[in-house]
């Protein structure tokens, strides 16, 4: 039975044995791992960088080609450069202190590393590569209490994460919070939150809603009246029974449309129709959105099964799960506008204050494509977002270096996961260490961790199991 030490006690591990048993020289093994980390780091940003290039749907000019080079280099010097601090910081360690324990063993080389590393990047990646790391070491963190027996898992409990950060979120959209911050562009959380529930929900709109609705109302009825006149003037001249049926369906279809838009709105409600056909428009194109979105995914996820069997293109599209999204985006917007509406029914007045209960009720469609990623990215949103505001109102201290200190704590929790208990680490995280090392994180013996009695090397094969890891080291020049 292997005795269980301390976390504090020390390992007399070398560095050889532990960190880099394929090679008996620090320097060599660190410059190899360096070198492999500067070309995978190089694939992971060019395909990011030219993605976010063409996103932008316009032909690139010169400058911004050479923006985007510029920005591929400095985000793979950086990547690079915290592998290599990482490894360096390892050999440099033991050889100070004659010894590893549990926080020199990974955590403490890892801050040291990633403080070095995250100054190379650009100030204004910081903060989204910190909001990143910190999303994933939220859940590795719970992992590790949960292992420990501090803390139980709780039902749904993404949900109740999603749905109250959401509603202070709509709160502080509704209210213009996100206009009045000390940044010249606003969160992109709010450019999402727009999308989703509408622009009609910006503070802005309140103000001009009464008289220009009722102009840009007024119009559309009298346009789509005259439509459907010449629907139905054109109708009668034509003498095709089929085409005939097709266009009085057609007809009353549109009188149905206009009807529900023409049906009562309140003199609160911001926008330009019925508040019925205000819930059903919003609805339906975020739930036509995510349908779309939902499927092109599976189209580009299947697209070599598809090749073989075209055939087999019917059951990937049309699985109960490829509506999951779907229900979730358009669920969510409908029941935000309408309880937004049936407040201001209630109170007869637009206020901040309603968008709380209906973004509360909104997130419950969170049900439907429940995510631990999706829950913790709003909610540290909200968190930075509050900071920013405390921050502007003079009511908390601006702390120098905290988006750093965050990155930097955030990164070493992650590699200390990834070398003493694997387990709790997020798949997809492992598989981002396991590939930008090549391969090297997993041939790292860690026998010498048992002694600490969280079956470090056992966790170890399990994880390389379930990813499917190979224990290959991809070597490259020095090695």
């Amino acid at each position: 039975m292997v005795q269980v030490l301390s976390k504090l006690s020390p390992i007399t591990v070398t560095c050889k044995q532990y960190v880099h048993p394929w090679s008996d020289s620090c320097a060599k093994a660190t410059t190899g791992l360096y070198l492999y980390a500067i070309v995978d780091s190089l694939r992971i940003y060019a395909t990011v960088y030219c993605l976010a290039l063409l996103m932008r749907g316009k032909v690139p000019k010169l400058e911004d080609i050479k923006k985007t080079i510029k920005g591929i280099l400095r985000s793979t010097a950086f990547l690079s450069f915290n592998a290599f601090g990482y490894s360096g910081s390892l050999c440099t360690l033991r050889y100070l202190m004659g010894h590893y324990n549990i926080l020199t063993i990974s955590g403490i080389p890892a801050f040291i590393a990633s403080v070095m590393a995250i100054l190379i990047e650009r100030p204004s990646r910081r903060p989204l590569l910190a909001l990143y790391v910190t999303n994933i070491a939220t859940e590795t963190v719970w992992k590790m209490m949960v292992t420990r027996n501090m803390v139980r898992n709780i039902p749904k409990g993404e949900i109740a994460i999603f749905a109250g950060s959401l509603a202070f979120l709509m709160t502080f959209f509704k209210a213009g919070y996100h206009k009045s911050a000390s940044s010249e562009h606003p969160d992109t959380i709010f450019s999402i939150l727009k999308f989703v529930f509408g622009p009609h929900e910006e503070k802005d709109y309140a103000a001009r809603s009464s008289q220009a609705n009722s102009i840009h109302r007024a119009e559309d009825n009298e346009q789509e009246a005259s439509r459907l006149n010449r629907s139905w003037s054109y109708q009668k001249k034509s003498s095709s029974t089929l085409y005939n049926l097709v266009m009085q369906a057609l007809k009353l279809y549109k009188r149905f449309v206009y009807k529900i838009k023409c049906y009562y709105r309140h003199s609160a409600c911001p926008h330009p129709f019925s508040c019925v056909y205000y819930t059903l428009q919003r609805s339906t194109k975020l739930f036509s959105i995510g349908l779309g979105f939902q499927m092109g995914l599976q189209l580009i996820f299947n697209l070599k099964t598809i090749l073989k069997s075209p055939k087999s293109i019917s059951s990937i599209l049309f699985r109960q799960k490829n509506l999951n999204i779907a229900m979730f985006l358009g669920g969510s917007s409908g029941l935000f506008t309408a309880i937004m509406c049936l407040l201001r029914r209630i109170t007869n007045q637009d206020s901040a204050l309603h968008a709380f209960p209906a973004g509360l009720i909104a997130g419950l469609a969170f049900n439907k494509y429940p995510d631990n990623t999706i829950a913790l990215y709003v909610f540290w949103k909200l968190l930075q977002i509050t900071y920013n505001l405390g921050v502007d109102k003079g009511y908390l201290p601006n702390v120098p270096g905290f988006i750093v200190f965050l990155y930097s704590l955030s990164t070493a929790i992650l590699f200390h996961a990834g070398l003493v208990e694997p387990l709790t680490l997020r798949t997809s995280y492992w598989k981002f260490l396991h590939s930008i090392s090549g391969g090297r994180i997993s041939i790292m013996d860690r026998k010498a961790m048992d002694v600490w009695g969280l079956d470090t090397s056992g966790a170890l094969q399990q994880v390389m199991q379930r990813t499917k890891s190979k224990p290959v080291l991809r070597y490259f020049l020095v090695e």
